[in-house]
């Protein structure tokens, strides 16, 4: 369990690619899921690579992950900024978890200034594109292989 993490997206992030190239950039949701999967392969991570619009099923797949992950990795997206739900299922994870976001947060609307998780997360990884992904699985592989959290 220790080398299993889950990857959550939230929602219109399996828009990827088509929405405002110039906030998200061009890579597709898949070829995200793609590259993320690959590059966990070289750390001999096993990566589960998710994505809903769906509210309550994110909340579904956090508390199932704590019985199958040793880390999570979420981009709530737009629920980042809403959900009280998500928040507290990620509370009840009581393992790593990065909050990730494609673009800075800080630099968009000041509705999106404000996380209801950033409290109950490891730590933030924002506003270095898709790339975030990768630093995120580095920085999980790192806490995991650490017992860090």
């Amino acid at each position: 369990m220790k080398n299993n993490i889950i990857v959550i997206n939230g929602p219109n992030l399996n828009l990827l690619g088509e929405r405002e190239q110039s906030q998200y950039g061009s890579v597709t949701f898949d070829e995200l899921k793609s590259n993320c999967i690959e590059y966990s392969k070289t750390l001999e991570i096993n990566i589960e690579f998710t994505q809903s619009n769906i509210e309550g099923e994110i909340v579904t797949i956090i508390q199932e992950a704590k019985k199958k992950y040793g880390g999570l990795i979420i981009n709530a997206a737009g629920f980042t900024h809403t959900s009280v739900a998500i928040r507290d299922a990620l509370a009840i994870f009581k393992k790593p978890i990065i909050e990730l976001h494609i673009s800075n947060i800080y630099k968009r609307e000041e509705f999106r200034h404000k996380s209801m998780i950033s409290d109950v997360v490891t730590g933030i990884i924002c506003g270095l594109g898709t790339n975030g992904y990768i630093l995120a699985i580095n920085a999980m592989h790192e806490l995991l292989k650490n017992g860090n959290r």
